[in-house]
């Protein structure tokens, strides 16, 4: 029930705002009230005479901001913690405590209004004892209404907490018509304890229901069914002038069984059938109508984005795939030159460099985001894995600058060795001078990525002259995707060498 409460904590919000609402209602009532009937003449046990506006304004004031703060105390504070089964003696105490002040209160404050209006008692110690007994039993009267709106508020809000499981089992069924079906448990609970006339109570009990089942029935049945038909907005306007019309007789009826107490219940009757007849055709229906096209408009445009969110996910995955097996081609060649030179630990090391690479390949780069960690042990194993061919010549100059990650900060895989694959790609020649320089580090959760690279021209019979490679282009569209507003990649490129600088915001 903890979490219940917890859950529909803007409910308390909204009905704290409607109390506050109703007080002060009351009190601008009570001014207009107070001034009319201290300018009217009033007959008292000592004859006919004027009441000046406080007297009739201060006692209702005090009664109703008693009230007030008394239902703001127990609503918000003494109940939920009833109900949490916290300090339940303290808190039964507070209830006792707040029918003794609210009491106490009502029998002064009844008795400055009425004493001097009263000729008819015995005694005055008589004539106190009665009003004090009679605005204690009013204050118990409003005690247990209060009890029972307590019951009527967590049971609509249980409804509210079950809201998935009923609408699981009856479709229909939607969270907008529970909070609108507790909405009107409660108002007409508020309604029916009131002084309200018959006629009103009638309305208020039957016109929001039948609004209420109108929608769910026009929205799951007659406008699916009309929109079958080839004139579908005229077969929808006939079933529901059949379904309205037979409504407002039968709800006619009902009126006029709740109003048996009052005259001209007959017309009572009549008024709210007629009322409802009018109101559901020309309000509720057309707003159905609507309201349905616009949600299937949204179903539509809904199910649009998810169609093309699944293409850009297919294309995402394409494009990352893309780069395992060109990057494997390369890797095989290194150990495959590598090999010729030698048949010892250098192979055997690239090898391992390999196997890390691939494991890492075929189970990190399958997720979304992996540790910045992981991102740069796969870049040194490829740079490492490229030294095993480039040491042995001398002007061949391979500098890194990688910081260790101590904050633990997750990236997008495989998002960094596309620049380096290009770096040795284009970079390393073995029979002119090159250089490579690759740094890397965090600052205020933002990455500085930078790769520099000599240019070489590739002979003409080079297989990969007029190849720009896909390494470059996927990156440029996973940055776009993965990290939109969040990074900026500039590439300078002349004539003898290439630069790279990526920084990325990462979070």
């Amino acid at each position: 029930m903890k979490n219940l409460i917890d859950k529909y904590i803007n409910f308390n919000r909204l009905e704290f705002w409607a109390v506050t609402t109703l007080f002060v209602f009351f009190i601008f009532f009570h001014i207009s009230y107070a001034l009319q009937l201290s300018t009217a003449p009033s007959v008292t046990a000592s004859g006919i005479t004027r009441r000046p506006f406080d007297y009739y304004f201060v006692a209702p004031l005090i009664q109703n901001t008693v009230l007030y703060v008394v239902f703001l105390f127990l609503n918000f504070i003494v109940v939920p913690k009833l109900v949490k089964k916290e300090n339940v003696l303290l808190n039964i105490l507070f209830v006792v405590l707040a029918f003794l002040v609210t009491g106490i209160v009502f029998g002064m404050t009844t008795t400055y209004l009425k004493y001097n209006m009263i000729n008819d008692f015995r005694t005055d110690a008589y004539t106190h004892n009665i009003l004090l007994q009679n605005a204690f039993l009013y204050t118990l009267w409003l005690l247990c209404m209060f009890g029972f709106y307590s019951v009527i508020k967590y049971l609509g809000l249980f409804i509210l907490s079950k809201s998935e499981a009923i609408q699981a089992r009856f479709k229909f069924v939607t969270p907008g018509g529970l909070i609108a079906f507790v909405a009107w448990m409660i108002g007409l609970f508020v309604i029916s304890v009131s002084d309200a006339d018959r006629g009103v109570v009638a309305a208020a009990a039957i016109l929001p229901p039948a609004t209420l089942f109108l929608y769910w029935y026009t929205f799951y049945s007659l406008i699916p069914l009309s929109l079958q038909k080839k004139k579908p907005i005229r077969a929808y306007a006939i079933r529901v002038l059949i379904a309205v019309g037979v409504a407002s007789f039968f709800l006619g009826l009902i009126a006029m069984i709740i109003a048996n107490n009052e005259n001209h219940n007959e017309d009572i009757g009549a008024a709210v059938g007629m009322f409802n007849f009018f109101f559901q055709l020309l309000i509720t229906a057309p707003l159905c109508w609507i309201y349905f096209k616009r949600q299937m408009k949204g179903n539509e445009e809904l199910y649009v984005l998810r169609r093309e969110l699944g293409q850009t996910h297919a294309s995402f995955d394409f494009l990352r795939s893309q780069i395992n097996p060109h990057f494997l081609f390369n890797a095989l060649n290194t150990i495959y030159g590598t090999a010729l030179q030698e048949k010892a630990e250098r192979t055997s090391e690239g090898i391992e460099k390999l196997g890390d690479m691939m494991r890492f390949m075929l189970q990190e780069n399958l997720q979304d985001k992996i540790s910045l960690t992981r991102e740069i042990d796969y870049l040194n194993n490829y740079i490492s894995l490229q030294k095993l061919r480039t040491d042995p010549n001398p002007t061949i100059q391979i500098e890194t600058f990688i910081e260790p990650q101590v904050i633990p900060t997750q990236i997008a895989p495989m998002l960094l060795i596309p620049f380096v694959e290009n770096a040795f790609k284009h970079g390393i020649s073995f029979r002119e001078p090159s250089q490579i320089k690759v740094t890397l580090e965090m600052k205020n959760k933002t990455l500085y990525f930078d790769v520099f690279n000599t240019k070489h021209i590739r002979s003409d019979n080079d297989p990969e002259k007029n190849k720009s490679g896909i390494g470059m282009n996927n990156v440029r569209q996973r940055l776009l995707m993965t990290y939109p507003g969040k990074h900026e990649l500039i590439i300078r490129e002349t004539a003898k060498d290439f630069f790279v600088h990526l920084t990325i915001q990462l979070t």
